[in-house]
């Protein structure tokens, strides 16, 4: 939870934690109504493999809700299969919307996401990414008492791979902007590192933050070109970015309170992070070109593990009635709300490319579990229960676009 304010240094705000959880600004919970058009796939006859696929992207990508039924739908999809390729038919009340040929992969799975992108992506114009299917989300899986390794899934929650393969504790996975590599924070005997390992196999790992201390946290810059990490090479916890090129370091901060959880703005201009310097954990807005700081409203007692949409919305962790809870912060509105309003602790919102659904984890019951809510409409859905103990997911950016 809350990244390295619970890993690394709970006991700095142990004393933060009395006098009640009441929340600091009046506190808005978003309603649970559905803003999707209906869907109903008919299937392709005699692909069943396909039909799964495309089912469970349809169902999987947000921008749909899949019912059983074409008399209850906005839109119907149907499909032939030609051989090699296949064909899908989108009706919107029984007149055509939409016909797209797609050449079958190997894998069916690819098939279906590349199919589904490009519905979605000519159905709503709010949509604007592409490949949105193909994005993959890491995250954290506690294997045994002290190991924890990285792994990544499909939208879907299928689709599950390890990417590291450490007797160590491998946690804040942090995804390049194109997808290729994961940064994360290493676990050692002397300190902790910071590692970037590529997704392509053979995979192949290097230390990118590996001074004496603490190195972790880290966040590449949307360019690419930097990353925002937490470091102590004074034994003193601050905030720098590092250019990735010649390896040059920057201390934003340094003072006596701890920071943690940074994160970008879109256009590279800011850094967010977490500071106690208030006596409790709160969200700061770092300008790197003035180095100006302001600290962001929030709800809550405590606020921790901020993350960026491309569209500047804060999406956070809150504690409310001594629970933690996802709340957003949007800028432009001057507005926070909670997004999700069931019970269990909810810790680590990520956000999905298309600045709509975040990814988060949820313990409940004794269960550690990945669910991404639609902060659009309030619905949520469980995404991973590997079994394992998992934590701090991390959502990529997307595909790049394909053709039909």
């Amino acid at each position: 939870m809350r990244k390295l304010f619970c890993l690394l240094l709970p006991l700095f705000f142990i004393s933060a934690a009395s006098a009640g959880d009441t929340p600091v600004r009046k506190l808005t919970v978003s309603k649970t109504t559905s803003q999707n058009p209906a869907i109903y796939f008919a299937g392709i006859p005699g692909n069943s493999a396909l039909n799964d696929a495309l089912q469970r992207f349809l169902g999987a990508c947000g921008w749909f809700d899949c019912v059983n039924s074409a008399k209850q739908a906005d839109y119907t999809l149907e499909g032939k299969d030609e051989g090699s390729s296949f064909v899908l038919y989108l009706k919107m009340g029984g007149a055509p919307a939409g016909a797209w040929r797609f050449r079958k992969h190997a894998a069916v799975r690819e098939s279906a996401k590349i199919a589904v992108d490009t519905i979605i992506e000519k159905t709503f114009k709010a949509l604007k990414v592409k490949g949105f299917c193909r994005s993959r989300i890491a995250f954290c899986a506690k294997t045994s008492p002290g190991v924890s390794n990285i792994y990544t899934c499909d939208i879907d929650g299928h689709g599950i791979e390890q990417v590291t393969s450490f007797r160590a504790l491998c946690v804040e996975p942090c995804w390049s902007p194109l997808g290729v590599s994961i940064c994360y924070s290493k676990y050692g005997r002397t300190g902790i590192d910071v590692l970037e390992t590529t997704i392509a196999k053979p995979r192949r790992s290097r230390l990118i933050s590996g001074s004496q201390g603490i190195n972790a946290g880290a966040a590449v810059s949307p360019d690419g070109q930097r990353m925002a990490v937490i470091r102590s090479p004074d034994h003193q916890v601050d905030l720098y970015t590092i250019d990735l090129a010649s390896g040059k370091r920057r201390r934003l901060t340094k003072d006596k309170a701890v920071e943690a959880s940074p994160c970008w703005s879109p256009d590279g201009k800011y850094v967010f992070y977490v500071s106690d310097e208030s006596g409790r954990p709160r969200i700061i807005r770092h300008e790197l070109a003035t180095n100006r700081r302001k600290r962001l409203p929030t709800v809550g007692a405590d606020a921790v593990t901020p993350d960026c949409s491309g569209d500047f919305k804060i999406a956070y962790a809150t504690r409310v009635n001594g629970r933690y809870t996802i709340a957003v912060y949007d800028p432009a509105k001057e507005e926070n709300k909670t997004v999700i309003d069931l019970p269990g602790e909810w810790e680590s919102p990520g956000w999905a490319a298309d600045n709509r659904q975040l990814v988060c984890k949820r313990t409940w019951k004794g269960k550690q579990e990945l669910y991404v809510i639609d902060t659009w409409s309030g619905k949520v859905r469980l995404l991973a229960s590997p079994g394992l103990p998992v934590s701090m997911p991390s959502w990529s950016q997307c595909a790049p676009k394909t053709g039909k």
